[in-house]
């Protein structure tokens, strides 16, 4: 990796704000540290990054985010041992992933050395900002959009990424549940939906206030041509538990290639759980829910890792999930959330030392 460290530039907050924040009560994603890491794209290259104290963003009306929407980001976490010792989760996996969107939206990739050592830089800056209470942790978002101006359909001619860091408790609690959505669709074959692209989102919350009104948490997406095929549950990957089998969708154009969910399918190889990765369709988890054969539905991604369904409906149907003792879900959460913390043995060699 290129060494560029020596070339950033580091104007530090002149006071801290961390004195005001209650570290025991955090909700996600809603505070944010004293500084941010800032990066232009202009005249077909990246300039130096710089960190700077958390500020707002200045742009042009014109600025071709807010016409055209080429923008896509990150979600990542770093972590605090017993020890104070800070830690990544394979953060190469969501640089890879973001020069995938980049490309997707006809934006410029990001230097390997701008990602890594910019963001290794910001988390020591701001370490102290990273809880050691239970389950919370330090949200990393990277996010790049299109800073260029003009109102012509085209892509920008310059880009901004931008980290910024927010001090969080645990993302979701408790067991949600889902409604299988049969009308709108997450993402299209050749589309997007592999991206972490800012509008993929959008696009979701429409649907899934409609199922919040019928009083279910999150909508299951099913494909866009059927609707007969299970993809993701809200906005994470999806796996269902068929007696001891634990199966998930393949990650296609439509499905995003999520790195809780490729560390899932490992664990589950390491601890000798049968796994399938195939299309499953929703007749066949109906079934399996009315014969007792489907033991366990359950969401998987960076800010909630694991989280368990408890229900879901379908056509007019609640189909309840079994309460069980020693579930998937728990072994998994715990596999990984022992390895973040640095509580176990990393023998994946996924964690990553600030």
């Amino acid at each position: 990796m290129e060494t560029m460290i020596k070339t950033f530039t580091i104007e530090k907050a002149k006071t801290s704000k961390i004195h005001d924040v209650d570290f025991e009560n955090l909700s996600f994603g809603s505070i944010f540290t004293d500084h941010m890491l800032v990066c232009d794209y202009v005249n077909g290259a990246w300039q130096v990054p710089k960190i700077v104290p958390y500020q707002p963003l200045t742009l042009d009306p014109s600025a071709k985010i807010f016409h055209y929407g080429q923008s896509i980001f990150e979600g990542m976490k770093a972590y605090k041992d017993e020890a104070g010792d800070a830690w990544l989760f394979r953060p190469m996996e969501n640089y890879k992933r973001m020069n995938i969107s980049a490309k997707r939206l006809a934006m410029p990739e990001l230097p390997e050395a701008y990602f890594m050592e910019g963001l290794v830089a910001l988390l020591q800056l701001d370490s102290d900002w990273i809880p050691q209470t239970a389950g919370s942790s330090l949200y990393v978002r990277p996010f790049m959009f299109a800073s260029g101006t003009g109102f012509h359909a085209s892509p920008a001619d310059a880009y901004k990424f931008v980290i910024a860091l927010a001090p969080s408790g645990s993302y979701f609690s408790g067991k949600v549940k889902v409604l299988i959505e049969q009308k709108y669709s997450r993402a299209a074959n050749g589309g997007v939906g592999y991206a972490k692209a800012g509008g993929n989102y959008a696009g979701q919350f429409y649907p899934t206030q409609l199922a919040t009104e019928k009083g279910y948490s999150q909508v299951i997406w099913t494909d866009d041509n059927e609707h007969e095929y299970i993809e993701e549950a809200g906005a994470m990957n999806v796996f269902v538990r068929i007696d001891d089998t634990l199966i998930t969708a393949p990650a296609n154009d439509r499905i995003l290639d999520g790195i809780t969910r490729k560390s899932i399918l490992e664990i589950a190889k390491d601890e000798g759980i049968p796994t399938e990765v195939r299309k499953i369709s929703v007749t066949e988890v109906v079934e399996a829910a009315k014969n007792g054969s489907l033991k366990e539905m359950f969401g998987a991604g960076t800010a909630a890792v694991v989280s368990p369904i408890a229900a879901f409906g379908y056509k007019g149907t609640d189909y309840d999930l079994p309460e069980l003792e020693n579930s998937y879900a728990s072994r998994m959460k715990k596999r990984i959330t022992d390895i973040q913390y640095n509580r176990a043995e990393d023998k994946f060699g996924w964690r990553y030392k600030v």
